[in-house]
């Protein structure tokens, strides 16, 4: 649908979003484990090993013990740091690198990682409410991103971001309109039942939770929507003259925010 290039959003409260760079770059090892340098077998196994499978965790099936490499109820977490392929990986990491900065700056760096994980969590579990005999590996930090572009569309609709229309038109847009479109369309392809490698659901419930999350874990002032902040100090100076993929066992999973 479109891809975020940049935003003119500079940080407000933390120097550095170092939980965000930390997330990416453990995407990226877990991929380069999992994936790029794993055999196929590897990567089938850390699938059904690591990936969120609604009949196993919710004792519908059972998955072979020599594959089990977490708790089946870890998988809610451990889902979201494993990607089919480059592409997959590269689509939700831009997206994270884009609009995570701001969210964390907004949140502070470990209320972030909350709020990120629990993301994660509620993509994987309105996954397996809407699947929940499937034994097709959720994988994919589409869940946990989702709930960033949902944190951030509360936080900044106003600003600018630059963004890839149709693949190749570079165009400045409000920060709600790609992202409103972009919510909207998962809510649809949800509620109508498309079925494809995309787990509509897990996004859904990504943009849900972080919805409601930002609400109450954002720092004390932090304003919605771009509102301005007038502080005493402000006042007193005025005074004085002032933005999951789901897959059968013998698949590799494939997923991405588009």
């Amino acid at each position: 649908m479109f891809i975020p290039l940049h935003d003119a959003n500079s940080l407000k409260h933390i120097k550095l979003q170092y939980v965000t760079l930390s997330l990416i770059g453990i995407n990226i090892l877990v991929w380069l484990l999992t994936g790029a340098l794993a055999s196929d077998e590897a990567a089938n196994a850390a699938a059904l090993g690591l990936g969120f499978i609604p009949a196993v965790v919710f004792d519908i099936a059972s998955l072979d013990p020599s594959l089990q490499i977490v708790p089946d109820d870890a998988t809610v977490f451990t889902y979201a740091f494993l990607h089919l392929n480059f592409w997959h990986l590269a689509s939700n990491m831009l997206f994270l690198w884009v609009f995570g900065d701001n969210v964390e700056d907004a949140l502070g760096h470990f209320r972030f990682l909350l709020f990120y994980l629990a993301c994660a969590a509620a993509g994987a579990l309105l996954h397996g409410f809407v699947e929940p005999t499937s034994q097709g590996p959720l994988i994919g930090a589409s869940g946990a991103v989702s709930g960033v572009i949902a944190a951030y569309l509360l936080l900044h609709p106003k600003v600018r971001v630059w963004v890839l229309v149709f693949m190749r038109i570079p165009i400045p847009l409000p920060a709600f309109i790609p992202l409103a479109l972009w919510v909207g369309q998962q809510f649809f392809m949800l509620v109508f039942g498309f079925q494809d490698n995309v787990s509509w659901g897990a996004h859904v419930g990504g943009i849900i939770t972080g919805a409601v999350l930002v609400l109450f874990l954002r720092r004390r002032g932090v304003p919605l929507f771009d509102r301005t902040i007038v502080t005493p100090r402000a006042v007193a100076h005025k005074n004085q003259g002032p933005e999951a993929a789901v897959v059968s066992q013998t698949e590799r999973p494939l997923d991405s925010l588009r």
